[in-house]
């Protein structure tokens, strides 16, 4: 899944960043093809943040090396800077400006020629759908419109390497489809999008590659479908009516040849790559020790499962203790 050297737009070899005695990357590397979108994965101070302040110069790294379009991000800082746009969690523009104001700010920032700013700045209100909200201050915008006009900003001066840090954060489940419509439209023409995000779906939705980070590290690199397949074929998931019937319930079925199952509150979970043998002789277990299930799941792995069991917590969790262990083997460890 490497990309030839004049086909990677984003190259990260040995990096590592440490603040005082916070070790917060440890030596991470991954490499991003142009034109696509590559999702870096990980729990709230994993590093995925600490990664992308590096890639867009806002921090120098400690060691290692990290380029973008084949310009170092320490030593020309100011080539890469010209030839990126970020997007954050939180929408980066004025609020008692104008969505118009805000762009034609951008466009001279980024020092823009004159004659190009306006009619950049209308392009993108188009695009994005903000043509109607203009000239109405930004304080005006609701959250998703504020994102998208702060995803507009990025793009002003129109970067070939676009940097998502959880973009879609707070957004309601309409204006993050239409973000990741836009992601895909951006691809589409070129661009190409590092993302860090927390929700799994969006991941899986848009990343043709993921590099799961946990403490500073990469501890699992592939495609979605691959790193969901090494999970097993099939995720059985028993209800049980209280914490206590859970723990009965577990108990029973780790007495399966071959299954070690997973609790999770009153949810115990089995994943195999043999879903109806292993489903009829989880049943029998439970029945025999007079345990019927609430509810019953059968599903195909996702990626939160790849999630859970490389760092014991699934994403929105952040760094609270985990409701686990992880399990022992990893999805395409790196």
């Amino acid at each position: 899944m490497i990309a030839a050297m004049n086909e990677a737009a984003i190259r990260v070899e040995g990096l590592t960043k440490r603040f005082g005695d916070v070790d917060a990357l440890k030596g991470i590397d991954f490499v991003v093809p142009q034109g696509t979108v590559f999702g870096l994965l990980g729990p709230n101070g994993a590093g995925k943040t600490t990664a992308i302040r590096i890639l867009a110069t806002v921090l120098t790294p400690t060691s290692g090396k990290a380029e973008v379009l084949g310009y170092d991000v320490a030593r020309q800082a100011a080539e890469v800077r010209y030839r990126i746009g970020l997007a954050g969690q939180f929408a980066a523009v004025d609020p008692n400006l104008t969505g118009r104001e805000n762009l034609r700010l951008i466009g001279k920032l980024v020092h823009l020629p004159s004659r190009e700013i306006g009619p950049r700045g209308a392009e993108l209100l188009e695009r994005f759908g903000l043509s109607d909200a203009a000239d109405r201050p930004v304080r005006t915008y609701s959250g998703g419109m504020r994102r998208r006009l702060d995803l507009a900003a990025a793009l002003v001066q129109r970067p070939p390497v676009l940097f998502f840090d959880e973009p879609t954060t707070g957004l309601d489940p309409q204006s993050r489809a239409q973000l990741w419509e836009m992601t895909r439209e951006l691809v589409a023409d070129g661009t190409t999008v590092l993302l860090t995000t927390q929700y799994m779906e969006e991941a899986d939705r848009l990343s043709s590659q993921i590099a799961v980070i946990n403490k500073g590290e990469v501890i699992a690199m592939d495609t979605p479908a691959a790193l969901k397949a090494r999970m097993g074929g099939t995720v059985i998931e028993f209800g049980l009516a209280d914490d206590g019937t859970a723990e009965l319930g577990a108990k029973a079925l780790s007495r399966l040849e071959s299954h070690s199952p997973e609790r999770e509150r009153e949810m115990v979970r089995l994943t195999t790559d043999e879903g109806p043998r292993v489903l009829m002789e989880a049943l029998r277990a439970l029945d025999s020790e007079g345990i019927t299930p609430v509810t019953l799941t059968v599903r195909e792995p996702s990626l939160d499962d790849v999630f859970l069991a490389l760092t014991g917590r699934h994403a929105e969790e952040g760094d609270a203790a985990p409701t686990r262990k992880a399990r022992g083997r990893k999805a395409g460890a790196a």
